[in-house]
């Protein structure tokens, strides 16, 4: 089974994240912020991947610390639980409309860790949360696992269409580069020999 549980005790917050590839999209999720809840919800969801996380952060202060040590966790239990990433497709990308809004969204499990966005949010907020801990959520995970990925905002205006955009487009590329490559069953897609 390709599944793993990260757990992370600091200053600044307290996780305890387990992840199954394989799912079937099912969330369990208490971040201590209702709009990053419902991000990571709907990735799980259109992942197909189920996520329960659990965290006590310092809210008190931001969303900062959390949003970002659940990124880095997130991105730990994907490495973790592709282990050598032996028979995946490796690529995956998606073009997601929310509304007035189109993202784009392609990744690498390559082993290099690599964040690329060309993002446009003109609001700072999304009810109390800071539009600009998006990209610290993807920057923390693409640094754990290792993915190179790419985010594109090719229409919108509306922050919280760009970012639900960003998280599903995200969600479904994941989906398809972990699935399982059944041309390729026993190979890592690479002529390395190995990811990374």
């Amino acid at each position: 089974m390709r599944e793993a549980t990260i757990k992370r005790d600091t200053s600044e917050t307290r996780i305890s994240l387990t992840l199954n590839l394989d799912g079937k999209g099912t969330a369990e999720v208490r971040s201590g912020c209702g709009f990053l809840d419902h991000m990571l919800s709907l990735f799980a969801r259109h992942a197909m991947m189920d996520l329960k996380l659990e965290c006590q952060g310092d809210t008190c202060v931001d969303y900062h610390h959390t949003t970002e040590d659940i990124g880095i966790c997130l991105g730990r239990a994907v490495k973790e639980a592709l282990g050598g990433a032996v028979g995946i497709k490796r690529y995956g990308s998606a073009i997601i409309p929310m509304d007035e809004t189109l993202i784009l969204c392609a990744l690498d499990i390559s082993g290099r860790a690599g964040f690329y966005p060309a993002l446009n949010i003109a609001s700072e907020k999304v009810g109390d949360f800071d539009t600009e801990l998006g990209e610290e959520f993807f920057a923390a995970f693409v640094r754990e696992a290792g993915i190179t990925l790419h985010l594109r905002q090719a229409a919108g205006a509306n922050a919280h269409h760009i970012l639900e955009g960003c998280f599903k487009a995200f969600a479904r590329a994941l989906r398809e580069a972990v699935s399982r490559d059944e041309r390729n069953p026993d190979t890592v897609p690479s002529t390395k020999g190995v990811i990374g």
